[in-house]
């Protein structure tokens, strides 16, 4: 097995932090965010980190790419890389002069559309091939908005994702996985510890928009590759938080007649602050979960089976269920 992987982080944490401290100044002045009723910040922040982050994932990979794979393997993270960068574009542009949410759709919609069709293989081979791709742009939308979602307070993408990459890198070096997956994920999780220190709470930085939307096409990318690799329960384990936060809020707020499309505060993790848990607090119990469905996912990979698989996929539901339920609940006043 290559070691690019083990070079990749640190290469991306570098081109990450340095490209954060470089592009600072100019975010401060053209893209502050500023507090709103939704915010959970209370003084104007600059937002744009994801640009860094984006930028040093796509060039560690492409330093990094040659010899990994066949070619047209290695066109599909071409492909990868110029989604992310659209998107980045559009969530750029977002993050400046807010898009109405149908342009935004459709705009995501046709970049998750180029890159499934880039995507070989069958998940699904029951159903007809058209469905089966129907249903993979629908979960790519979504993970690419939920991902958006969920980036509300100080350190949550970075709680989500950096056990979740690091989980992928560690199995591809164990020679479980597909070197270019890996590869990405690598990337990915060196940019994200380049950018961590400037988000840590208190925020110096933020991601944005042109960070979240593109962190979730890639992920969303890394998920099915490994779904299609026979990994489909790992590819479940991993983002599970995520995906069990955003989708029941969703669901509760459209069930409440709701205008899902709009900004709000009523996931579980920013309901945690308003309960009375600290943000550290929030990311810190999401980053031990996570480690945790890491863990579990590597065992669905490592030992194959189906009691194996069952206990894990009932052991991550219920962590999460136990997490959702404790942010849920105001906290204990002391004393």
């Amino acid at each position: 097995m290559t070691f690019a992987p083990l070079v990749a982080v640190p290469l991306a944490a570098g081109l990450s932090a340095g490209l954060v401290i470089a592009l600072r100044p100019l975010l401060v002045r053209y893209a502050l965010a500023r507090p709103n009723a939704r915010s959970s910040h209370s003084v104007p922040t600059p937002q744009g980190g994801g640009i860094a982050v984006i930028v040093a994932a796509i060039a560690a990979t492409g330093l990094l790419v040659a010899g990994q794979a066949d070619d047209l393997a290695v066109i599909e993270v071409v492909v990868l890389g110029l989604a992310a960068t659209a998107l980045a574009i559009v969530g750029a542009v977002d993050d400046i002069r807010p898009l109405p949410a149908s342009l935004r759709l459709v705009l995501q919609g046709l970049v998750v559309a180029g890159l499934v069709a880039a995507v070989g293989g069958r998940l699904l081979p029951a159903i007809p091939l058209p469905l089966e791709r129907g249903l993979a742009i629908l979960a790519g939308l979504w993970f690419v908005n939920l991902t958006n979602f969920m980036d509300g307070v100080d350190w949550m993408t970075v709680a989500e994702m950096v056990p979740l990459c690091a989980a992928l890198a560690l199995l591809g070096l164990a020679g479980g996985l597909d070197p270019l997956p890996v590869l990405v994920a690598a990337s990915l999780l060196g940019a994200l510890l380049g950018f961590a220190p400037f988000n840590r709470p208190v925020a110096r930085l933020f991601l944005g928009d042109v960070g979240s939307l593109p962190i979730g096409l890639a992920v969303a990318w890394l998920l099915y590759r490994l779904a299609l690799d026979g990994g489909l329960a790992s590819a479940i384990l991993l983002p599970l938080y995520y995906l069990a936060d955003a989708t029941i809020t969703l669901v509760r707020r459209a069930a409440r007649g709701e205008r899902v499309w709009e900004a709000h505060r009523s996931h579980y993790y920013q309901r945690a602050t308003v309960n009375g848990l600290s943000v550290m607090g929030v990311v810190t119990r999401v980053f031990v979960l996570n480690l945790g469905l890491a863990a579990l996912a590597g065992l669905t990979l490592l030992w194959p089976s189906w009691p194996v698989t069952l206990s894990a996929l009932a052991l991550g539901a219920g962590a999460v269920a136990w997490v959702l339920r404790g942010f849920s609940h105001p906290r204990p006043k002391m004393g």
